[in-house]
């Protein structure tokens, strides 16, 4: 048995496009120097599929699609997936495995592995279902404050509804990776406004307090081939740790100040890591994640779960000692592995057709 084809997929509409591209291109040129034969594939920000040069720069993208892309179909059908050609001259790329490199949504959230699912394609990351709950900050806040972990306060932010608490709060989009779109306001009126002008929160907001002095506290995980945690990372700025300190300033996300090690009290982090452990079984954490924590007046509260390509963090992996190549080694091998979407049809033997009557009867 031959090693599976596989594809590095990047871009999508989505705000993040850009670091989007980045992270594609670094995973996709590390794979291929490690002598894996792959097909580099760029989603642009219309939706379009184009085979890409897996050794292009970020430069080759600033004016949309580079000259020497080719043009790709993808077709939701078990056994063609990404395709070339016409009509006439159909051709399937034969793609069984994708790493996932899409920040944001539509890639981070569950529709692009239900894309993947659609043709049998096996994909790095969680499930349809963990990607969205990750996604969706008010749900995820609430199932982890169901299983009984510590969450701050989480509230949707509704224009009819004052919320706990006189404020300063964080609003941030009720749907949506890294940090865009999270402000912090004084008060629930300038949060509505936000809500009504921000095209961040199209799909709604949530309220947390905003409490001074908290920390953040990172860890990565990886569940292949044995769950992993890599060492704690205490982000180092002034002010909020928003988009443009996690991924615009100091050369991005692996360029950003921080302490790593952090320095803190060892029951701090036997806590955080069993949290972590725990956040990961939860949530269904497949592949690799970096969870966020905050550190209030010595308590770790969870924020949340980054899953990939949110971040492959390999500057926290390499501290661990694992290569970037090992990295996405691993999680294409796991997805390989692992069990990929199943369906059943188990009752669908076409009694309830046959008993039906007309369907005009029905609407009679």
């Amino acid at each position: 048995m031959g090693m599976p084809r596989i594809a590095v997929v990047f871009g999508g509409p989505s705000p993040e496009h850009d670091i989007s591209i980045l992270t594609g291109l670094m995973a996709a040129r590390t794979l291929a120097e490690g002598g894996v034969d792959l097909v580099a594939v760029y989603w642009t920000k219309t939706g379009e599929w184009f085979e890409v040069d897996p050794r292009a720069e970020g430069a080759d993208f600033v004016d949309g699609v580079p000259r020497d892309a080719k043009e790709l179909r993808f077709e939701a059908v078990p056994g063609a997936g990404f395709v070339t050609g016409g009509r006439l001259g159909r051709k399937s790329l034969g793609v069984e495995v994708v790493l996932n490199a899409c920040h944001g949504r539509p890639g981070e959230d569950g529709t692009l592995q239900a894309l993947l699912d659609s043709a049998g394609i096996r994909g790095t990351g969680p499930s349809v279902a963990n990607q969205s709950l990750a996604m969706d900050k008010l749900a995820f806040g609430a199932s982890m404050a169901a299983a009984g972990l510590p969450v701050l306060d989480r509230q949707p932010l509704d224009p009819d509804v004052q919320p706990e608490g006189a404020g300063p709060f964080i609003v941030k989009p009720r749907f949506g990776g890294s940090s865009i779109g999270i402000e912090i306001v004084e008060d629930h009126a300038t949060a509505v406004a936000l809500l009504r002008t921000s095209p961040h929160m199209s799909l709604g907001g949530v309220l947390e307090p905003f409490i001074e002095g908290a920390e953040d506290l990172n860890v990565a995980v990886r569940t292949w081939p044995v769950l992993q945690l890599s060492p704690i990372e205490r982000p180092l700025k002034a002010g909020f740790y928003g988009y443009q300190e996690k991924y615009l300033s100091g050369g991005g996300l692996a360029g950003s100040r921080r302490e790593l090690p952090a320095d803190i009290p060892e029951e701090i982090g036997d806590r955080l890591r069993l949290l972590a452990a725990t956040v990961s079984r939860v949530a269904g954490v497949r592949g690799v994640a970096r969870m966020d924590f905050l550190l209030v007046d010595g308590e770790v509260f969870v924020n949340e779960v980054n899953n990939p390509p949110g971040s492959f963090s390999t500057y926290l992996w390499r501290e661990a000692g694992v290569a970037p190549i090992t990295l996405f080694e691993d999680m294409l091998e796991e997805a390989e592995r692992g069990e990929g979407p199943s369906y059943t049809v188990a009752g669908a033997d076409g009694s309830a057709l046959r008993d039906a009557g007309s369907i005009a009867a029905k609407l009679g």
